[in-house]
């Protein structure tokens, strides 16, 4: 895609982004970059990787978003209009202690430093899985679906992802700080290049020779997204609440972006086995379904427990887990028009093309990581 003219760049002001050296900030920063008018600051834990270069003027701050005695300063010092949050722990990299820490404390402290300062727009990343339980499934689900019960939500994660969304909401216009303006972004099935999570264990199966089996008749739509179009997402989202601080009256209600929610997908479910094999397929698999044996979800079950009571007695974690088999077999798709009415969203990566991408990328890892080990 060709780049866009400075002329046509449109202003967000001075944007922070929280997280900007993770998988989906450095993509949000990429495009904040190349197709925006903005000074940019970043805040992470650590930012030594995924870093721009030292010509794009990006400002780069080691802090610790649940200390308000380590971010309020750069707040102070770097003035954001914009902050987007997206720093949080992998759903399956975190303690029950990490995620409460950083997803609620630490979006208390974001959300007070942007008061303070007086931020003007707050974006929010949750997660398409604040309004699943993980034993249904979800058919188009929309906004409209609730938010499940934290005494019903089978995932740590999610109920510290819906209870930091409750807290960013909340404080949208709010008595004692009107001029905060926030909005939650809520991505499905997030992949793409620096995935640690959805396609590097895929691409490994083909590697291990093991694209032989699948978990169910494949019957069930997923949604997975490009982080490509998540990023685009978010800095639409800026731009919306940007504008949104400058009006004199308020949107009304079928309009406004200030205070909702979103779900942000590719807007293009696929079968999740046909997912698998179009990974496979890009990593080099030349191998059809012809050759599949198909593992009954009750089996798949059975065999992922006593794997799990295994592995627990030596300590360490299965390759196949009851939770693996769940989300292999269940149907999870999302309706994402609210996006697409109130944001101007649309998906700007297919997901064939995010697959290619992404794939190609990890190919160019593991040969750069065996031609390293080869010296």
């Amino acid at each position: 895609m060709a780049p866009i003219p400075p002329s046509q760049k449109r202003p967000l002001g001075n944007v922070m982004v929280i997280g900007g050296c993770g998988f989906l900030g450095h993509h949000i920063i990429a495009q904040l970059v190349e197709d925006y008018k903005c000074k940019v600051s970043v805040i992470d834990i650590r930012t030594v990787r995924n870093r721009r270069p030292e010509s794009d003027g990006v400002q780069y701050f080691d802090a610790d978003i649940t200390s308000m005695e380590s971010i309020l300063p750069i707040f102070e010092k770097t003035k954001p209009d914009v902050v987007i949050h997206t720093a949080s722990p992998t759903l399956a990299g975190g303690t029950k202690e990490l995620y409460r820490k950083v997803n609620v404390e630490g979006t208390k402290c974001v959300i007070e430093a942007c008061q303070k300062t007086n931020v003007k727009a707050l974006v929010y990343t949750s997660s398409a899985s604040v309004i699943h339980d993980n034993a249904s499934d979800l058919i188009n689900a929309d906004e409209r679906w609730p938010v499940i019960p934290a005494k019903n939500q089978t995932e740590y994660y999610s109920q510290t992802k819906a209870e930091a969304e409750h807290l960013v909401l909340a404080a949208n216009r709010s008595e004692s700080y009107p001029r905060l303006l926030t909005t939650s972004l809520r991505p499905a099935g997030i992949f793409g290049e620096g995935d640690v999570q959805v396609l590097p264990p895929i691409v490994a199966v083909h590697f291990n020779n093991q694209t032989g089996f699948q978990l169910g008749p494949n019957t069930n739509l997923f949604d997975f997204t490009y982080v490509g179009n998540v990023a685009h997402a978010h800095c639409l989202a800026s731009l919306a609440l940007l504008t949104t601080s400058t009006l004199s009256t308020k949107p009304l209600d079928n309009e406004k972006v200030d205070g909702e929610a979103f779900f942000i997908t590719n807007d293009s479910p696929v079968y999740f086995w046909d997912f698998a094999r179009a990974v496979w397929k890009c990593a080099g698999s030349e191998k059809d379904t012809r050759h599949v044996w198909e593992i009954s979800q009750d089996l798949g079950m059975a065999i992922g427990g006593m794997l799990e009571w295994g592995f627990w007695l030596v300590g360490r974690t299965p390759k196949l887990t009851r939770r693996q088999v769940r989300y292999s077999c269940m149907t999870r798709y999302y309706d994402c028009g609210k996006a697409k009415r109130r944001l101007g969203y649309r998906a700007k990566t297919g997901l064939q093309e995010g697959i290619e991408r992404s794939v190609k990328f990890i190919l160019e890892e593991r040969k750069a990581e065996s031609e390293k080990k080869g010296q």
